[in-house]
């Protein structure tokens, strides 16, 4: 643990924790702080100006990230017949129905995505109480209800990141790896802030994107000027 403090250290030292650094800055200190023997995951924390308990200001949605997200996603997909044969063609993991209901009741849940065709929604309710708290709980709000189960997998496989406010407002996501060149890095932030100031909800008062922060696994958080991310209204 010692040593780990002492990287932590190290990595914030150069880094005013008052400032507001434009994006192409904060990347590129995020990245040079990325010291790990492993690939440290670039992940981005967002305070937005809403209450969520409230319908009207629940902010939720999905991005593909244009450089992916450096991450190999477990996708389960439930289905039948022949939108089965179908997910595993696109490369599901699993694929199943009341098999794959009785895996999850069981615990064993090794997934980051999962998937489901409308009419399995039945079935996969079920499961809420399990698959709601993972945020695992299909949605067709984010694409993963639905009867399009190729481009749904094919979307969670190749880069496709799920964002939802917490509780306390904030939006909390992994937008690539310590690896990626800067530019990427930057590219799939952009990509992120522009699908979260999309999905601004009608309750939402003032302003919306409050503060902007990002981090690699392993190092310390680097303040991000809004501003400088924003996509031009």
């Amino acid at each position: 643990m010692a040593k780990q403090g002492k990287r932590m250290t190290a990595a914030r030292e150069g880094i005013d924790r008052k400032k507001l650094y434009g994006i192409t800055e904060a990347v590129g200190i995020v990245k040079n702080g990325a010291k790990s023997k492993f690939d440290e995951t670039v992940e981005i924390a967002m305070n937005l100006g809403v209450d969520p308990r409230h319908a009207d200001q629940m902010v939720r949605g999905v991005v593909t990230m244009p450089n992916g997200t450096g991450k190999t996603m477990n996708v389960a997909v439930f289905a039948r017949d022949a939108k089965a044969e179908e997910a595993t063609a696109a490369g599901a993991d699993t694929v199943g129905a009341e098999d794959l209901m009785e895996r999850i009741q069981g615990g064993d849940i090794p997934f980051d995505r999962i998937i489901a065709t409308p009419d399995m929604m039945g079935l996969v309710g079920r499961l809420g109480k399990v698959l709601g708290p993972r945020g695992l709980m299909p949605n067709p709000r984010v694409g993963t209800v639905t009867p399009d189960v190729t481009q749904a997998v094919k979307d969670a496989k190749g880069g496709s990141v799920e964002f939802r406010v917490e509780k306390a407002g904030v939006i909390h996501a992994g937008i690539g790896k310590a690896s990626f060149t800067e530019q990427a890095i930057e590219e799939n932030i952009r990509a992120l802030v522009e699908a979260v100031a999309k999905a601004k909800p009608s309750g939402a008062k003032g302003a919306y994107v409050k503060r902007v922060a990002i981090s690699s696994t392993m190092g310390p958080g680097v303040k991000v000027d809004p501003t400088s991310v924003m996509p031009a209204s």
